[in-house]
């Protein structure tokens, strides 16, 4: 920046007033050089729910109980109200968030099922790059909380992908009492070891990510608390066990009859550990230098809301994928600001890099939110996608291509006009339809072009 200063001259010399205004601006800029060169590095803690509608929280629009720790987070914070996960369902958005890529880019584009029978030899390949390994080489130390869903084998488990510490389960979902996934077959691990632990894992969780933070409070470190809330098996802190050892799928006797009542517990739950995660940073005196981020990876099933929006988890209408999103760091991000800035998953990567100090990540497909979060800025436009199965979307501002399930049934949308995509406006705006489906077309074959090819089953 260039500073003018108004001179004052007087028989050919400076006077000593404007010497002195000299001197302290010098001093000046190199006491914040000074400053900024010894200023702590920011930390992460980046929180991710399971199956989260967009109005599943109160300070998104739900009405049916409270989530007063989200909200204050929300109030003291952020709110992005355009931002989406990468897929609908669990395993491509995870993928998306580590890689910052489009999960296609990694194979990653179908859940990895438990049934052996299925795709359980599927997982995040260590030729991917994570946030975890990129922050590793800035400094920072890294653990990952709660769920993974990116492989069920060894190779797989989060310590191979740049993680230090890993308190968790690998599989979709675990019973939340016994910990034992949809085949029977236990599933709690510290690192590469299955370890036995009792208790509630929304409580788990909260307590490693608490341990996490006061045992590393002393140096640089990025934690992903990956909740299991509000994933089914539906079951409140007090219900019992539904799962058995060695046996497929839930105890019909011991499924929970009032899943309004169960889901409404789990998610308070999860809000109350936040809140222990939140105080433990200000007991740390690490609030003003962390940065928390909450979001889901995707939307709701029938069970919860993504009010306003139309669809539910595994469609790619709007409710399947625009989830609730709060950021916060008091002294940084300011208090009650919200943000219509569309964005993604695969957006994290990209700003935990850039506020680390790090280099922009060349293969992110995601761009750094860092100045919208802290600048309030928008972003600048880009298409956005999406494809599941055969289903897929792509996204120009308020404009929506959406092909649903079949692949085939084409409609336009524009959200600004129509949030509940009821409009179809493809023959009102036939130039839109076709720039816009030759988009999708375009971006097919560069997210597969050299894309990582998932093993077959012998291989593992």
């Amino acid at each position: 920046m260039a500073f003018r200063i108004p001179f004052v001259v007087e028989c050919g010399r400076l006077t000593r007033t404007v010497l002195q205004t000299c001197l302290l601006i010098l001093l000046g800029n190199t006491c914040v050089a000074a400053e900024t060169a010894s200023s702590p590095a920011t930390n992460f803690v980046v929180i991710m729910a399971d199956d989260l509608g967009y109005a599943d929280v109160s300070c998104f629009g739900a009405t049916s109980y409270e989530t007063p720790h989200l909200d204050r987070m929300a109030a003291e914070g952020m709110m992005l109200t355009d931002f989406h996960s990468n897929g609908p369902v669990c395993s491509p958005t995870r993928a998306a968030l580590l890689t910052g890529r489009y999960q296609q880019r990694a194979g990653m584009e179908e859940v990895v099922f438990a049934d052996p029978k299925q795709n359980r030899h599927h997982g995040l390949q260590t030729s991917e790059t994570t946030f975890a390994e990129v922050l590793k080489k800035l400094g920072y130390t890294t653990g990952v909380i709660g769920k993974w869903h990116l492989g069920y084998e060894k190779q797989y488990n989060p310590v191979h992908h740049g993680f230090d510490d890993f308190w968790g389960y690998v599989s979709g979902n675990v019973c939340y009492q016994s910990h034992l996934d949809r085949m029977g077959i236990d599933d709690w691990w510290h690192n590469a070891q299955r370890v036995n632990e009792e208790g509630y894992t929304t409580h788990l969780v909260t307590q490693h990510a608490v341990d996490f933070i006061v045992d590393h409070q002393d140096e640089p470190f990025c934690l992903y608390v990956a909740h299991e809330c509000v994933h089914s098996p539906f079951q409140g802190p007090n219900d019992p066990a539904v799962r058995v050892r060695g046996r497929v799928g839930d105890l019909a006797d011991a499924k929970v009859k009032d899943v309004g009542r169960a889901y409404q517990e789990m998610i308070v739950e999860m809000d109350r550990g936040i809140g222990q995660i939140v105080e433990t940073l200000k007991s740390c005196k690490l609030d003003g230098q962390t940065l928390v981020l909450f979001f889901s990876d995707n939307g709701a099933t029938k069970e919860g809301s993504n009010a306003p929006w139309s669809g539910y988890k595994g469609s790619l209408w709007e409710g399947g994928h625009r989830v609730p999103f709060v950021a916060w760091q008091p002294g940084k991000v300011l208090p009650g600001t919200t943000s219509a800035s569309p964005a993604l998953t695969m957006d994290i990567l990209p700003t935990l890099v850039e506020i680390a100090g790090g280099e922009r990540f060349a293969s992110a497909d995601g761009q750094s939110l860092a100045s919208v979060l802290y600048e309030q800025k928008e972003l600048p436009d880009r298409l956005l996608h999406w494809q599941y199965r055969k289903s897929w979307a792509v996204r120009d501002g308020s404009w929506k291509l959406l092909s649903d399930r079949n692949g085939a049934d084409v409609r336009l949308f524009n959200l600004e006009e129509d949030p509940q995509e009821e409009v179809d406006l493809s023959e009102a705006e036939p130039k839109i339809f076709k720039r816009l489906k030759q988009a999708h077309a375009d971006w097919s074959v560069d997210v597969t072009t050299g894309a990582t090819v998932q093993p077959a089953a012998s291989e593992n």
